[in-house]
């Protein structure tokens, strides 16, 4: 299955909420006042959110005005050329060695996502450590253990409640022993004691900083899309913790609320990096903007 084939069947609960009430709104009517309330009503249903929804009205009846555009037909492939735009960002490749921390609440499948990402290195010829750094929870790294050994890849962990900064410190030091091509990060993510976390991410990041200045040192957040705008809150909370490069679109299959994507782009300007479509170990795509448009209008 190609990556707009899976994009497509894990946005299928979104289509049904968005390009049912797309058509019939495109279907013959004249873009009036009465057309753009209802057009906001569509994508705020689809959980663009309210700030994103008037970005994209605003430029849309913008470029209406400048390009002439009459036809219901038109519109709406304007319609699609403005939403691939609000999150279509440009990505600059991987360096390696790499490191990546991964972020999130607990629950929203970041310990998979990081078994996924293994995998992912793995397919394209890296190497790869997992440093399993969430030492609160329990059972966390037994978890991440299981997904090292699926993946095929090493993992570095410690003792629970041992600190998470040291099982950083260690993974580094295996990595640059044995020339390993990228060090992936699975953290704590109990954001309900936000100073303890924040102080364990400061820690890690100049653990990483100090022992491995020349990498290439990312950091992501998972969120749920299921969770729809409460994902939004997450991202804020944790971007105010650790500088966040970009975001793990997790349980896009699950959901109808595909549209948080856009809500995430106007409020904080992050991009999504990958989405996850599926349980499988090789259910992690590389996210682009024109698949997810066109699997979204189609």
């Amino acid at each position: 299955m190609g990556i707009f084939s899976k994009i497509a069947q894990a946005l299928k609960k979104t289509k049904e909420n968005f390009s049912k009430k797309l058509y019939e709104l495109f279907s013959g009517r004249s873009l009036d006042d009465d057309f753009y309330d209802e057009l906001e009503a569509v994508l705020i249903s689809a959980d663009v959110g309210v700030t994103a929804a008037e970005q994209i009205i605003e430029d849309f009846k913008d470029r209406c005005f400048r390009n002439k555009i009459k036809t219901p037909e038109e519109g709406r492939e304007l319609l699609k050329t403005i939403m691939t735009e609000s999150i279509d960002y440009e990505i600059a490749p991987y360096d390696y060695p790499l490191v990546l921390l991964v972020a999130g609440v607990n629950g929203v499948g970041k310990t998979t996502a990081v078994g996924k990402l293994a995998k992912y290195f793995r397919n394209k010829g890296k190497s790869v450590v997992l440093a399993a750094a969430d030492t609160f929870r329990a059972a966390a790294a037994e978890q991440l253990e299981v997904w090292a050994d699926r993946a095929g890849v090493r993992i570095i962990r410690h003792e629970e409640g041992s600190d998470p900064a040291a099982v950083v410190y260690d993974a580094i030091a295996s990595a640059k022993a044995k020339n390993t091509d990228v060090v992936l990060i699975d953290t704590a993510g109990r954001l309900q004691n936000k100073k303890n976390l924040m102080n364990e991410l400061a820690k890690i990041n100049k653990v990483v900083g100090r022992e491995y200045p020349d990498c290439d040192y990312r950091t992501y957040i998972v969120i749920d899309a299921t969770t729809g705008q409460n994902a939004l809150s997450q991202v804020e909370a944790f971007d105010e913790i650790i500088d966040m490069d970009g975001i793990i679109l997790n349980k896009l299959d699950g959901t109808a609320k595909g549209g948080v994507v856009f809500a995430i782009s106007a409020e904080r300007e992050l991009p999504v990096v990958f989405v996850g479509v599926g349980e499988g170990i090789d259910d992690l795509e590389e996210f682009d903007a024109q698949a997810f448009i066109d699997a979204l209008f189609e």
